[in-house]
């Protein structure tokens, strides 16, 4: 799943980018509301989720979050700010912010906040993903193949989660670079072909198969 968190604290954002992508996400760090609205704007369907601070250099989160639900971006939102009046929280919520955090947070409260917005709605991000006898669990990391687990790399998950979430369909590579890895990562490397590489080894015993089509992309057969 890939976070787009924007924060002007520099400290605060690489440390939670960090903490992060050691729980497996893919985050992107922003440090402006205008770019964050921007970025939003011109590609919220390779995020997730949004973490947005209210007090930016730019434009404030409140203003971000408004601008993007008056624009139909219904991306999950979970709102920072130093400030835990009510009427704060009611300003942020009425934005159309999905959760409101108060720093100083605990990251175990983010974690637990992030995993919150992302089942809503179920329908859309459920927890289990399944695929004949392959099964991922998005919460607990956990994948087995008829039952017995199997131990995927950080990237190959995310991977694995990404396909999962779209079977039977063509992905590209510049597809998958966009939402497992980061904004800024090479898109000429040859990361993601090597990763798909090992990834078909380790699912070598899932009864359907992973695909890569020349030119084109990979599609995992369900």
């Amino acid at each position: 799943m890939k976070i787009l968190l924007t924060e002007d604290n520099e400290k605060l954002a690489l440390s939670t980018k960090k903490g992060l992508e050691q729980e497996g996400y893919t985050v992107d760090v922003l440090f402006n509301g205008e770019e964050a609205e921007r970025r939003m704007i011109a590609s919220s369907q390779d995020y997730d989720a949004m973490i947005l601070d209210v007090m930016l250099p730019g434009k404030d989160g409140v203003s971000v979050c408004s601008a993007l639900r008056e624009g139909n971006i219904m991306t999950p939102i979970i709102m920072l700010t130093a400030k835990d009046t009510v009427s704060d929280k009611i300003a942020g919520l009425d934005a159309g912010a999905d959760d409101y955090l108060i720093k100083p947070f605990s990251f175990e409260e983010l974690l637990a906040r992030i995993r919150a917005v992302l089942r809503r709605p179920q329908e859309v991000s459920p927890l289990i993903l399944r695929a004949n006898n392959l099964e991922l669990n998005t919460t607990t990391k956990a994948i087995t193949v008829d039952g017995i687990p199997l131990l995927l790399t950080l990237r190959e998950f995310g991977i694995l989660e990404y396909l999962l979430r779209h079977p039977n369909q063509v992905i590209s590579r510049e597809q998958i670079l966009a939402h497992v890895w980061d904004y800024s990562f090479d898109s000429f490397s040859n990361v993601v072909d090597v990763h798909i590489k090992n990834l078909r080894k380790k699912l070598s015993h899932y009864e359907k198969s992973l695909e890569t089509l020349r030119g084109m992309g990979y599609r995992l057969t369900v």
